[in-house]
């Protein structure tokens, strides 16, 4: 039988995330853009996504994209809108937070605009009274 010669295979390609602690050039929007946050993931690689400008769409995370860079809601997303499809976009690009806040100094987002936060477009935070009385159980056999 011959030797094993190789590395390994799919498991350790798999755990391997070289680009984590890279700096990237931060890309602002061009003509046919529009920046986002997520309201809801959908499955099968769409989304929910509200614009900056007020309209909400359903967007589709790219190929290149999918299974690679993970999506959550509250995320900050840049979108390339469809000349065909108004309400419909795809996802090209997802902002760290570090990105997104320095895209709120440039001004390119809004003052409102929440980055670090998931729960965003929900219901505030009720405070739930857990106030309630346990009965004993009698030791009494069925």
């Amino acid at each position: 039988m011959p030797k094993n010669k190789g590395k390994g295979g799919k498991n350790r390609r798999r755990g391997k995330n070289e680009a984590e602690g890279e700096k990237r050039e931060l890309i602002f929007k061009e003509e046919g853009q529009e920046y986002a946050q997520v309201v809801k993931m959908l499955g099968s690689g769409r989304l929910e996504a509200v614009g900056f400008d007020g309209t909400k769409r359903l967007a589709q995370i790219r190929g290149k994209m999918r299974k690679k860079v993970w999506i959550n809601q509250g995320d900050i997303i840049l979108l390339s809108l469809r000349d065909f499809q108004d309400d419909r976009a795809d996802v090209i690009l997802k902002y760290t937070a570090d990105e997104a806040r320095s895209l709120k100094q440039y001004g390119e987002l809004p003052e409102n605009a929440k980055i670090n936060e998931t729960d965003t477009f929900g219901v505030e935070d009720e405070e739930v009274d857990f106030d309630f009385e346990i009965d004993e159980v009698s030791n009494t056999n069925f």
